[in-house]
């Protein structure tokens, strides 16, 4: 994510889930979302190599959480069952069929935990301020990147999350050319707010010209300036792929994933933000409360100093879980 100068980053350290928001004017210009307790880019940890092909330089690692990481750069003496210290220079991405290991590399430094995201963004040079709650619609955000719908005036967006790389269609009523160049600004926009990145597919709508081609490479160049990437130019399909490095999860990708994590997280969320008087009644899909560790809900009692109780509805989408006060 491009260091933008002017507006600060805020964070809400949530129960399951750190989320940070770039804001200006009211409007979240780009996101970011964590899930502590996973592998994260930055963290220095000792593992134990499970497998390495003889001669090879890439290899397995495990880590006493059991989660394991791909390992590059081995020293030739390294062998299986081997203890090896590593700095994680990715996050495991989970995509639709599969999960994508996180990935290592050997290093000497000393042992360092997961950077929280606060501490990430400080290590980019960005403003960062944490609060207790944000003033913009989180839950609109977290609405679209569940749907990956994103509506734009002429036209929708559709992002899928794919084992080869993220897609972005677009699809609208207005002629064609005048299409792509409507679709750009919601592009762009929602690469920031969903924190896409490494290979990104946009299938425009075919352009017979090569002067709407141009056009519309041109105007993607300016509303993508500032964000790190490289670009093919649009080809006679109307297909444009960006590359962008890629060292975490995006929004996206972990709402694909595990939607009903995603969707217990939010309604802690929910519950902690809500004020008055009585114990908090947390209702949701079965799958949803399934989700919700102990621990959770342990922190959450801590931080609103209330009783819980929970209401398991299977008629309720795994979406609609809703928080509120009752008398005790």
């Amino acid at each position: 994510m491009p260091k933008i100068a002017g507006p600060e980053w805020l964070i809400e350290e949530g129960i399951g889930e750190h989320r940070a928001i770039l804001s200006a004017g009211g409007a979240i210009l780009a996101a970011r979302l964590d899930w502590p307790g996973k592998l994260t880019a930055g963290q220095v940890e000792d593992g134990v190599l499970i497998s390495r092909a003889t001669g090879a330089k890439r290899g397995t690692l495990r880590f006493a959480s059991g989660e394991e990481a791909l390992v590059d750069q081995l020293p030739k003496d390294a062998s299986e069952g081997a203890p090896l210290r590593a700095l994680i220079t990715r996050a495991a991405i989970a995509e639709t069929g599969r999960l994508k290991h996180a990935q290592a590399r050997p290093t000497n430094d000393k042992p360092r935990p997961a950077p929280t995201l606060a501490e990430r963004l400080r290590t980019e040079e960005q403003r960062v301020r944490v609060v207790r709650r944000f003033d913009e619609d989180w839950d609109d955000l977290f609405a679209e990147a569940l749907t990956g719908e994103i509506a734009f005036n002429g036209g929708n967006l559709t992002i899928s999350a794919t084992p080869a790389m993220t897609l972005i269609d677009i699809d609208g009523s207005l002629p064609l050319a005048a299409l792509a160049q409507a679709a750009i600004p919601a592009i762009a926009a929602t690469i920031r707010r969903f924190d896409l990145a490494g290979s990104i597919g946009i299938d425009f709508p075919t352009l017979s010209d090569k002067a709407d081609r141009r056009a519309a490479d041109e105007a993607l160049a300016a509303a993508l300036a500032g964000w790190p990437h490289e670009r093919t130019a649009m080809n006679g399909f109307g297909f444009v792929q960006l590359v962008a490095r890629f060292e975490r999860p995006s929004l996206l990708h972990r709402l694909a994933r595990d939607p009903a994590g995603a969707a217990a997280r939010h309604l802690l969320r929910r519950a902690e933000r809500l004020d008055g008087a009585g114990a908090l009644l947390l209702a949701a899909h079965p799958t949803v409360i399934a989700e919700i560790k102990p621990k959770w809900q342990d922190e959450l009692t801590r931080r609103t100093g209330r009783q819980l109780r929970w209401q398991s509805d299977p008629a309720l989408a795994p979406t609609g879980g809703h928080a509120q006060l009752v008398d005790l």
